[in-house]
């Protein structure tokens, strides 16, 4: 069984905490503990000053977040890639008074260059790899595109005009064309 204590509060403030604790919870323990809990979990005090609502702060805070991403990249665009270039062009320098023998300028390259043979008119050919499940399912649509363009022109007939020139007919329900426009749509 809890005991109980009391506490002197003014008529004015007591009355409005009546008010408040009914909306709250179902009696003035249950609300005075759940607004103390509030406090003490989120580490504020009564006293602190909220300029606005907390989505007010949490949008402050997004901007604050943001502006320093964009600082952190102006940084990167004007002092760490010139500096990349510079230490770049001291190695090249460095390793051409050392030794004339070019088999160590490809161990020092900082920047990526990966269209540098595509400017001296070779063809360019990327590499890329896929999953194998993505191959598969890449390959199961393409058959269907195939399966469905292989009926469809089996639908063409062509016409022969007597007064004009020949025309090709597509004979396709509008159903089917709806669901040839929906399946190259998803694909």
């Amino acid at each position: 069984m809890d005991t109980f204590s009391t506490v002197r509060f003014k008529i004015k403030v007591a009355n409005r905490f009546r008010k408040f604790s009914i909306q709250l919870a179902r009696t003035h323990t249950e609300a005075l503990e759940s607004m103390l809990d509030f406090f003490e979990v989120h580490e504020l005090s009564p006293m602190d000053s909220i300029d606005g609502s907390l989505s007010a702060i949490e949008i402050r805070i997004k901007k604050r977040i943001g502006n320093a991403i964009a600082i952190i990249r102006d940084i990167e665009k004007s002092q760490t890639l010139p500096t990349v270039a510079m230490l770049q062009s001291l190695f090249e320098q460095q390793f051409e008074e050392e030794h004339d023998n070019e088999f160590l300028d490809d161990d020092f390259e900082f920047i990526e260059t990966k269209f540098e043979d595509v400017e001296r008119g070779e063809a360019w050919e990327e590499e890329t790899t896929i999953p194998k499940i993505r191959y598969d399912r890449l390959e199961e649509k393409m058959e269907g595109l195939k399966a469905d363009f292989s009926h469809v022109l089996s639908k063409v007939k062509e016409v022969k005009h007597s007064f004009g020139k020949d025309y090709l007919k597509l004979e396709l329900t509008l159903e089917e064309i709806e669901k040839y426009k929906r399946s190259i749509k998803n694909a």
